[in-house]
């Protein structure tokens, strides 16, 4: 069932979200599916918040003010149009399509904030339908298959690239 979308906002970390961070960042379920490293400790956890979380690139996820995960931007040291998204949400708030809105909010601000950029691309493990079916009800392209061009956890891996462009639209349809 989807929550309101009313009550899911995007917000720098603070200090103060150290417990609601080490519940997501310390499941091995909701970081298997990105090169993000879990955290087993509060101190580990707040300095993943004070190292990690720069503001505006990594933002969390919140619902009703408590972060439930991350989203990021990774922009490129070379080539200043383009970035990586990425995200990860709390194994209790999957399928509720907090991500999805998450990514309509980030979506109609990232190209305003960063008038440079021109395009998000987004890479998936194959096996990830689920945040497959989420770039795409939102917007993104899938433009193909990479072989074999990330180590994930220790394997290389194929991934799917998905792409969203400055002039592309923001699809509505959840």
């Amino acid at each position: 069932m989807a929550i309101e979308h009313t009550r899911i906002t995007l917000r720098p970390f603070k200090k103060s979200d150290i417990e609601d961070v080490l519940l997501w960042i310390g499941d091995v379920r909701v970081l298997q599916n990105t090169r993000m490293e879990t955290c087993n400790s509060k101190e580990e956890a707040l300095d993943f918040i004070n190292t990690k979380c720069i503001y505006p690139l990594q933002q969390s996820i919140c619902l009703d003010d408590h972060s439930i995960g991350i989203i990021w931007i990774l922009p490129y040291d070379n080539e200043k149009h383009k970035a990586d998204l990425g995200y990860a949400i709390g194994f209790n708030y999957w399928g509720q399509g907090i991500i999805t809105n998450a990514l309509k909010i980030l979506l109609c601000k990232v190209f305003q904030q960063f008038p440079h950029l021109h395009r998000l691309q987004a890479h998936t493990l194959v096996e990830n339908k689920a945040s497959q079916r989420v770039l795409e009800k939102v917007g993104f392209h899938r433009e193909g298959l990479l072989r074999k061009v990330f180590c994930h956890k220790g394997n290389m891996e194929d991934f799917y690239i998905f792409s969203f462009l400055s002039t592309d639209e923001i699809l509505h349809a959840v």
